[in-house]
């Protein structure tokens, strides 16, 4: 297993600032994390580490400093097994890592607007919890998929189409990318936080499928 930072934020300019999943999509038989929550980095490290199989764990730079509930007794998060964090009927976000929590913050925010937004984070992507996913979609309808790198070769791009091949029929909209511009990662503060996307993005995207 090989554990390493991702993702942007901390003013590290193009360099030091990509989300890298997407690289390692293509290599069959290689597993990777996106953890989201400190109750799920332990148990998916732990799952990662009592396997066989190779595994690329990413840890978003701005979830090292979250707290949250973590339990002392033994216990693991499977790769391939999405968590659903917050239930809702009108709309899926599915989001990756930081994304997740803007996503929450998004359906909160819209909820005060009587706007149900279902939050899905896959905490892998592979293997990929197709299941989930799926049901999330046929049961709203609707679908964003949020992710932090650029929009081109995007991990979100993946799902999309294997939700437009497995549950077409139950889409009433188009699926909906919110990911960043197809430009290097900025070093100026105020650039590099225009690039990255945010609650308003993701609201913004939820209208759009909503319309």
């Amino acid at each position: 297993m090989i554990r390493t930072p991702n993702g942007a934020g901390i003013r590290a300019a193009a360099q030091h600032s990509q989300c890298m999943e997407q690289f390692f999509m293509p290599v069959v038989g290689l597993k990777i994390a996106l953890p989201s929550t400190p109750y799920d980095t332990k148990g998916m490290l732990k799952y990662a580490l009592r396997g066989k199989d190779p595994v690329l764990f990413f840890e978003h730079k701005q979830l090292y400093g979250m707290k949250g509930p973590v339990p002392e007794d033994d216990y693991v998060v499977p790769l391939g097994d999405a968590d659903i964090k917050r239930e809702g009927t009108d709309v899926t976000v599915i989001a990756t890592q930081w994304m997740v929590h803007k996503a929450l913050a998004a359906a909160e925010t819209l909820a005060a607007e009587g706007i149900s937004v279902e939050v899905v984070d896959p905490r892998s992507i592979k293997p990929l919890d197709k299941k989930t996913l799926i049901e999330s979609v046929k049961k709203t309808k609707r679908v964003v998929l949020v992710n932090e790198a650029p929009k081109t070769g995007n991990i979100m791009a993946e799902i999309g189409l294997m939700i437009v091949e497995e549950a077409f029929d139950y889409l009433e909209a188009p699926p909906e990318r919110v990911c960043a511009p197809d430009t290097p990662i900025p070093f100026s503060p105020v650039l590099e936080d225009h690039w990255i996307r945010d609650e308003d993005d993701i609201i913004a995207g939820i209208r759009k499928v909503l319309e």
